[in-house]
């Protein structure tokens, strides 16, 4: 669905506690989470306002929004930042 929110707690609410608590405490995992939200938002601009760009920057800006969730979910997972 285009412009859909990606937010880390929209896509894992189940660890909504734990999220806010490691961007408090661990530096590593808040800087991910943010480079992940600025990346969720630009995405999202893209869509909602049809901004012309390359279908190449397009995949690249998805894929690595899919990588940092991906790392995101495993140091949830964890229970820690690390």
């Amino acid at each position: 669905m285009l412009g859909e929110n990606h937010a880390l707690i929209f896509d894992f609410p189940e660890y909504r506690d734990v999220i806010h608590h490691l961007k408090e405490t661990d530096e590593a995992f808040a800087q991910l989470a943010k480079e992940y939200h600025e990346l969720d938002h630009k995405i999202r601009g893209l869509e909602v306002n049809a901004v012309p760009t390359t279908d190449e920057n397009f995949v690249a800006l998805k894929s690595r929004r899919v990588a940092l969730k991906d790392e995101l979910h495993k140091r949830l997972l964890n229970g820690h930042g690390g």
